[in-house]
């Protein structure tokens, strides 16, 4: 399958050449690479090798969303890791909203992952499972996105098909079973003030994995796109740091 519309200017895939060590970044439903460029920017200036790849469907319009599938998200994002994991000798995973969702998947299939941060993930909204009963041909209006920063703009769609929601639905339900695979290191960021994925998502989380080193840093300035509110050098800095220590531990998280 392929997408009919041209990619917006600005929501483009990005690769940023660095050292050794590779950091893969996972953008959200609906979102684009966009949403988290300013962060691959700053990690990338520390010296690593980021790559940022974009869901199928995501950034063109939003009818090329009606032809994709979670398995075709799923694939783009290991195609990525794949990739970068020719050119790295180790990689990190750093996923926003269902982006963090994408990386307990692929954490969970890739056990040499050395570890992932996950920014506001999503694995339980209540409020979209009206979704699941209504038609997949239509639409959802949606609304303005959930920054706090008054001059953040995020590039995602107006409107969104049911359907993608319901892929959206699923996916959740099948990472939500697997959570116990995943045995890297894990980050969490976590908005207490989140108008999209309930913050309680992150402690379900952080309890299911089967993570030895596993922890969250509580956000308090910054709604769901974390990436672009006020705390972004805050989760820069955490996660260099995070990076740095959990370099010294095997990417199955023993001690």
């Amino acid at each position: 399958m392929n997408e009919q519309y041209p990619v917006v200017q600005g929501a483009e895939a990005f690769f940023l050449k660095g050292g050794s060590t590779g950091i893969l970044l996972c953008h959200g439903f609906l979102g684009t690479p966009q949403s988290v460029r300013e962060l691959g920017e700053a990690l990338g200036k520390q010296g690593y090798t980021v790559s940022c790849p974009r869901l199928p469907g995501h950034g063109t319009h939003f009818k090329d969303l009606q032809q994709f599938s979670y398995d075709d998200w799923f694939r783009s994002v290991e195609h990525a890791y794949i990739e970068l994991r020719k050119s790295c000798t180790s990689v990190f995973v750093l996923g926003q909203s269902m982006g963090g969702t994408l990386s307990l998947d692929l954490a969970s299939r890739h056990s040499e992952i050395q570890g992932i941060a996950l920014i506001n993930p999503a694995i339980d909204i209540p409020q979209f499972e009206t979704y699941r009963s209504r038609p997949a041909h239509a639409y959802v209006t949606e609304d303005a996105p959930d920054i706090k920063k008054a001059d953040a703009v995020e590039i995602t769609y107006g409107q969104a098909p049911v359907k993608a929601y319901q892929q959206l639905l699923g996916y959740m339900d099948a990472v939500r079973a697997k959570l116990g695979e995943v045995h890297c290191p894990v980050v969490c960021f976590q908005s207490l003030e989140d108008h999209v994925v309930p913050p309680a998502n992150t402690d379900y989380i952080l309890g299911k994995v089967g993570s030895e080193h596993a922890f969250k840093h509580e956000l308090h300035n910054s709604y769901h796109i974390a990436s672009m509110d006020h705390e972004l050098d805050f989760i820069v800095a955490k996660s260099i740091e995070w990076i740095e220590q959990a370099h010294v531990l095997p990417a199955g998280g023993q001690a």
